[in-house]
């Protein structure tokens, strides 16, 4: 059991189990902080939790370069599929098997739109994947669903936002990690814009470790 996760900034990751790499919301060109270009992303498979530009971000590119489906909700997915791109649609409570692991949509209470297109729903991320289960919140509130979601899914590592102003703010995240029981958190979506929480001050979880990552930087679970 382990999985190298690489940290692309903002709310973009790369999970790489040693033989298949999966890519959550790259957005990078446009990213401030962020250390890598997208020629340089290899995947198997891009995976998307809504349609705001600094989630879907380079993701065409990036599908279409490796020739790797986007799983993604299911308009987000018909937009990837007008761009030519290899789809796997999904919504909500809904899932896939791959030959690398499995990934299933949750609520989030959020928006989703691009470029005043509706993107359909905004999703979190349950992401199984050499024997680690990643839970990707993706842009949220708090909602008090997300403590059913870790008793559910037990996911050993918890991707949550902490920015404030579109999703939750430290002291809120700090709660929604409490309740999700990820064995580790990792906070998101702050620092990249100056509208957003520059630090993590204030996101302090009890009982769960927290584990911050600067864009670039990687990181093995397990």
């Amino acid at each position: 059991m382990a999985l190298k996760i690489t940290f692309l900034g903002h709310a973009g990751f790369v999970f790489d189990d040693g033989t298949h790499k999966v890519v959550i919301d790259p957005f990078l060109t446009g990213n401030p902080l962020a250390q890598n270009k997208q020629e340089e992303i290899e995947c198997n498979a891009v995976v998307l939790t809504h349609g705001h530009a600094d989630h879907v971000g380079d993701s065409v590119a990036v599908s279409l370069r490796n020739n790797a489906p986007i799983i993604a909700p299911f308009e987000t997915a018909m937009w990837a599929s007008e761009h030519g791109c290899e789809i796997i649609d999904c919504n909500p409570g809904g899932g896939v098997d791959t030959d690398w692991g499995r990934v299933t949509f949750t609520q989030a209470l959020h928006s989703s739109s691009y470029e005043g297109r509706y993107m359909g729903c905004a999703c979190g991320v349950i992401l199984k994947m050499g024997g680690v289960t990643v839970y990707h919140c993706g842009d949220t509130a708090l909602f008090s669903d997300m403590k059913m979601l870790g008793e559910i899914y037990q996911p050993d590592i918890a991707c949550i936002p902490i920015g404030d102003r579109y999703t939750m703010d430290p002291a809120l995240a700090t709660r929604a990690a409490e309740w999700i029981g990820a064995k580790v958190a990792i906070p998101i979506h702050y620092k990249t814009f100056p509208i957003l929480k520059q630090s993590a001050a204030g996101f302090e979880p009890k009982g769960v470790e927290v584990k911050e990552l600067e864009p670039g930087a990687s990181w093995k679970f397990g």
